[in-house]
């Protein structure tokens, strides 16, 4: 692969990581803000308790942070290291 393809494969990934970590904060904010009238809707929809749905919640928010983390964030970091690694080789 050549250095462009790298960069660009590095910036496309740390933009996908603000993306998503934007997008988790706003979930999050309406998950929070939303609690009470969802949580007696969803019950009453799905015929699930409280803490059946925390449970939920909470693995999903689990799941988007592993995934920014360890899919996103981690291989972008990685390929942005050895990038400045080799810049500072050639100079």
């Amino acid at each position: 692969m050549s250095y462009e393809t790298l960069r660009l494969i590095r910036d496309i990934l740390l933009r996908s990581f603000v993306i998503g970590a934007v997008i988790a904060l706003v979930f999050g904010l309406v998950t929070i803000i939303g609690w009470t009238t969802w949580a007696d809707m969803a019950g009453r929809w799905f015929h699930t308790d409280s803490a059946t749905l925390t449970q939920l919640v909470l693995s999903f928010f689990m799941s988007v942070r592993f995934f920014l983390v360890f899919i996103v964030l981690t291989p972008a970091l990685a390929i942005h290291w050895t990038l400045r690694k080799e810049l500072n080789k050639r100079k």
